[in-house]
């Protein structure tokens, strides 16, 4: 079987997945629905979806989860949930992210089981390895530049996010405040893709965003 006919495996499946991964917050979205800016941002390029909402009752995020789940296996997109592993598994998402104040990533492989996708935040080398050891499939390291998502974010070096590409085996994806005017940045750090929020949902044509996004980060990301 030549190169180009073999099926990807799982690693090389979430790695391709995470090249424009897009995380939903609905106060970008200016009175229109979150269902329909998912699909435009899928449209434009988005390559993997995090549902995150951090006010919304638990029976509005899970009756949410399955209307976004449903868009995104329509177009064959990863969907993962925010923080709540065990909504993830309730609603059969592909995975969940996880920050270092939610479980443990051991819990949380647990719940999810071995075939979702689990991502975890981290800052340091440390923390990177511990989240890789722990049963991560990838990890989120930011913020890499000021965002308005999070005022109370650090800001993690260049330094730190390639050293911290450098220690695990595990795909990267840097994320916090990246635009497709600063992403040229973040060229040779060892990174497979950016996690994006404002840059996508704050914008007024949301698919027209991401797919030029999509085409920064083949030009400075491979």
């Amino acid at each position: 079987m030549s190169e180009h006919n073999r099926e990807l495996t799982a690693e090389e499946k979430i790695k391709k997945s995470l090249f424009l991964y897009a995380v939903t917050d609905r106060k970008y979205l200016n009175g229109r629905s979150l269902a329909w800016a998912v699909e435009e941002a899928i449209k434009g390029g988005a390559t993997m979806l995090q549902l995150r909402e951090k006010n919304l009752a638990a029976g509005e995020f899970e009756a949410e989860a399955r209307e976004i789940g449903a868009i995104c296996r329509a177009y064959r997109v990863p969907l993962l949930i925010n923080d709540d592993v065990n909504l993830a598994a309730r609603v059969d998402a592909d995975g969940a992210h996880i920050g270092q104040s939610d479980m443990t990533a051991k819990e949380a492989r647990k719940i999810l089981g071995a075939g979702k996708i689990l991502g975890v935040s981290a800052v340091t080398v440390e923390q990177a390895k511990e989240a890789e050891a722990a049963g991560a499939d990838y990890l989120g390291v930011g913020a890499m530049f000021a965002t308005s998502t999070k005022a109370d974010a650090d800001l993690v070096t260049l330094t730190a996010l390639r050293e911290i590409c450098a220690a695990v085996t595990i795909p990267v994806v840097a994320i916090g405040g990246i635009t497709h005017d600063n992403i040229a940045q973040l060229k040779g750090s060892g990174i497979v893709g950016v996690a994006v929020v404002s840059a996508i949902f704050a914008a007024d044509n949301i698919r027209a965003a991401a797919a030029e996004l999509r085409e920064r980060c083949v030009e400075f990301l491979g």
